[in-house]
């Protein structure tokens, strides 16, 4: 059985635009259901998790922090895939859009030279970028906790990210192409996280098919 390990924010937690709870069908559920019985599905989502950047008024955010832990917690485990970056575009973090693909990039260094011990593989790490804030996101009840440029700097981070996985020998999607904001333009809808799932499901049969 391969083990993969989804670790990310309130997106992957599967937070639904309206506030009221996760969806069922958040997209680590539905690339269960796409993969079958050959492969466990570990769930991570952290809302209001970063990349690699303390939050100084949301604690314990980190995605570094927990990482290391969640990788021997887990372990083994044949990939993980990395989904953050939208708690970056804050504004109290005044991030580029590069350096929050930097910090994507620094977990998925993590990964790669974490020591799992012996006989357990290297898991092989699929990075995501995620999709753009919505157009109206300074309208949002949530919009408060970005500014006027957040929407830009999310429309270029899959470039930013897709350089940072070629440059380090990792897998790159762009949830932008499968998924869209719900009503508080942050958050997924429903129908995203299925077509999110099936574009994941098919990049990691492609990565462990010769496992």
């Amino acid at each position: 059985m391969k083990r993969i390990l989804c670790y990310g924010d309130s997106n992957t937690w599967g937070t639904r635009p309206d506030g009221l709870g996760r969806w069922e069908k958040r997209w680590p559920i539905s690339l269960k259901e796409e993969l079958g019985e050959e492969c466990a599905i570990i769930e991570e989502g952290c809302g209001g998790r970063t990349t690699v950047w303390d939050d100084p008024l949301e604690m314990h955010k980190n995605g570094r922090t927990y990482l290391l832990p969640c990788l021997h917690s887990h372990r083994p485990l044949d990939a993980v895939v990395i989904a953050l970056g939208t708690n970056d575009l804050k504004c109290r973090f005044s991030l580029t859009p590069y350096d929050i693909a930097a910090g994507a990039g620094e977990l998925a260094k993590e990964v790669l030279r974490c020591e799992y011990g012996h006989g357990y593989p290297v898991p092989k790490v699929l990075l995501i970028a995620p999709a753009p804030l919505g157009n109206n996101l300074m309208k949002s009840p949530i919009g408060k906790l970005f500014d006027e440029y957040a929407v830009k700097k999310s429309c270029l981070l899959a470039e930013e990210y897709r350089e940072m996985a070629d440059a380090l020998g990792v897998e790159f999607l762009d949830a932008g192409v499968y998924a869209v904001t719900g009503e508080d333009e942050v958050h997924y809808d429903e129908a995203s996280h299925i077509r999110l799932a099936k574009a994941a499901a098919d990049k990691l049969r492609e990565m462990l098919a010769d496992d």
